[in-house]
């Protein structure tokens, strides 16, 4: 009977990611975000740097007249920074943050797809001990061209990190 109710409990977390996702790459690794919550994706463009923040934010971006950080996902993630090609864009998402939505902008090397992942192919991250934050790990799903990380961007940054960006904007 235990047994039947942690497996049910298992089924309702995999239907509850069930969906779709932007994919995208970060130093050969496959990524993925819910789609419900990218805006758009846009190219590069100049990045104003605000004094005084982590190293991963690269600053703030007018995107048509409204004021967006922009964190870059690599630095984010402790992967070393690359030059930027014509393929890094900027991918918009809104997250929610304590005090309600927010706008932020995520540098990723390049945009792949949109994939529909079904919930039976989503398993939970692996334990890697407490040494490693996996806390922003929505679920690894498995397909047929290997494994995608899919990322809850709401917890990617901290909240504290998060009033930060937003102080920083104004």
């Amino acid at each position: 009977m235990e047994k039947r109710l942690e497996k049910e409990k298992l089924n309702i977390s995999s239907n509850d990611r069930e969906g779709k996702y932007l994919t995208f790459s970060l130093a050969g690794e496959e990524y993925g975000i819910g789609i419900l919550q990218v805006k758009e994706i846009i190219g590069m463009m100049p990045i104003t740097s605000v004094p005084r923040t982590p190293n991963f934010v690269k600053g703030v971006i007018n995107l048509r007249g409204k004021v967006i950080p922009v964190i870059d996902l690599r630095l984010r993630f402790s992967i070393p920074e690359s030059e930027y090609t014509e393929r890094t864009c900027i991918i918009v998402v809104e997250i929610t943050a304590s005090y309600g939505e927010m706008v932020i902008g995520i540098v990723v090397d390049s945009v792949s797809e949109v994939l529909n992942i079904k919930g039976e192919n989503i398993e939970d991250s692996p334990s890697f001990g407490t040494s490693l934050d996996s806390e922003y790990i929505l679920g690894m799903a498995k397909l047929e061209g290997g494994v995608k990380i899919l990322l809850d961007i709401d917890k990617v940054l901290t909240s504290e990190e998060i009033n930060l960006l937003e102080r920083n904007k104004q």
